[in-house]
């Protein structure tokens, strides 16, 4: 009785990736607003609120594009939307309660809003970066390659 083909491991493939079409920046951000791969608006690329995949799971692309302190333009943009929602809500404090502002409840509400919102933010910072990213230096064949990391060191018990 013979095997049936479909029970056969499939070799692995050691073509290329094929290149993905460039999207348009519009495109390219409407997938990164949606938390998805901006490359091919796969996804999720989200294990966890906090823990980016290190690959999309639909094209392949790595979402660290291999450069150490990649995630810290990822930062930036985090950074600056925290302190553009910072100022855009202090003004709106003023104005709504102006001519006499409660300076007490303002440095409060603001500065607990601060805390939080880095981490509300933290994964459309991510997304939103890759696709600027993807949109001034398209993917390349290394970005499709399968991340490598080193296993933990793991003290051995001696008997």
């Amino acid at each position: 009785m013979g095997k049936h083909p479909s029970d056969q491991a499939m070799p692995a493939s050691t073509d290329p990736p094929v290149p993905l079409p460039r999207p348009t920046a519009g495109t390219a951000f409407w997938r990164a607003l949606r938390l998805r791969c901006p490359a091919c608006g796969g996804g999720p690329v989200f294990l966890r609120w906090l823990r980016v995949c290190p690959v999309c799971p639909s094209c392949g692309i790595r979402l660290a594009r291999g450069e150490r302190g990649y995630w810290l333009g990822a930062y930036f943009v985090n950074l600056m939307a925290v302190e553009t929602l910072f100022a855009g809500l202090f003004g709106l404090a003023l104005w709504w309660t102006w001519p006499d502002p409660p300076w007490d409840a303002i440095e409060w509400g603001l500065a607990g809003t601060m805390v939080v919102l880095p981490f509300v933010l933290y994964p459309w910072s991510h997304t939103l970066f890759l696709a600027f990213d993807l949109l001034m230096r398209p993917p390349a064949a290394p970005d499709f390659e399968a991340p490598r990391e080193r296993a933990p060191a793991i003290p051995r018990r001696g008997r």
